[in-house]
């Protein structure tokens, strides 16, 4: 690192947001050190406290030279001079190599029974269970497929959407989603009756609290929405209803 990082003078400057070097972070880092000269400086800014720990070692394994951070209102500023490749791979092609092997990762997950109406889930290093398919009663305990369905894909959106508007600058103070769904025929569902047992409709409120200027903030969350894999799979099969309130 060197004495004085106030006098750098960066060649390249992008908004990591609170992405992390295990999120697709590297990725974006990659991408923009390509579009730093070589010797040049690159300066990443990010809201991401682990990046203080990992990124000096990607820099050192890589063969760049992590230069320190300053802290700024609200984030942190990193800087990365960019040296020559290393000899065994380029940028370009660890940046090829890298997106070909986020494209190609499966996800994967383990459910076991656990008795009567309770499975348990297990992915990664967390566990979680599931209650019966269905329920009329206020209290159970666990929550139903769908109700973690739901879940997903209003987590999906919120920490998307939170995501997306640190990564453009955007000062938002609360973000909060509604969501609701309504089967076909939930008694197909239950094995009741024959029927359609599909999702009928699903409706999606999002409740962002900002100042920022409401254009932006629109435009940042539909793009949050058509990234969603959970929504664009979801649209395919049917209508869903999905909305922001800004607030």
């Amino acid at each position: 690192m060197i004495s004085d990082i106030t006098s750098l003078r960066p060649n390249t400057i992008f908004d990591g947001g609170d992405l992390d070097c295990g999120s697709g972070l590297i990725l974006l880092i990659r991408e923009n050190m390509l579009k730093t000269p070589v010797d040049g400086i690159l300066e990443m800014r990010s809201r991401e406290p682990t990046v203080a720990d990992d990124l000096p070692p990607w820099c050192r394994m890589v063969g760049h030279e992590y230069l320190g951070f300053l802290p700024a209102e609200g984030f942190v500023r990193y800087f990365v001079r960019r040296r020559a490749a290393l000899e065994a791979e380029t940028e370009t092609q660890a940046l090829a190599r890298d997106k070909q092997e986020a494209k190609s990762f499966e996800w994967r997950a383990r459910v076991r029974s656990a008795g009567h109406q309770h499975a348990k889930v297990y992915a990664r290093n967390f566990s979680f269970d599931i209650g019966q398919p269905a329920s009329f009663e206020e209290k159970d305990s666990y929550p139903s497929a769908i109700e973690y369905l739901l879940g997903a894909i209003a987590g999906s959106l919120v920490t998307g959407f939170a995501s997306d508007c640190a990564r453009a600058g955007l000062d938002v103070d609360d973000i909060e989603i509604s969501i609701s769904a309504r089967l076909h025929n939930i008694l197909a569902h239950l094995g009741v009756e024959e029927g359609d047992p599909s999702f009928e409709t699903i409706a999606v409120k999002c409740f962002v609290s900002t100042f920022e200027d409401e254009d932006t903030v629109k435009t940042i969350w539909a793009g949050t929405v058509n990234r969603s894999p959970l929504v664009a799979t979801l649209k395919k099969g049917m209508d869903m209803d999905i909305r922001l309130s800004i607030v």
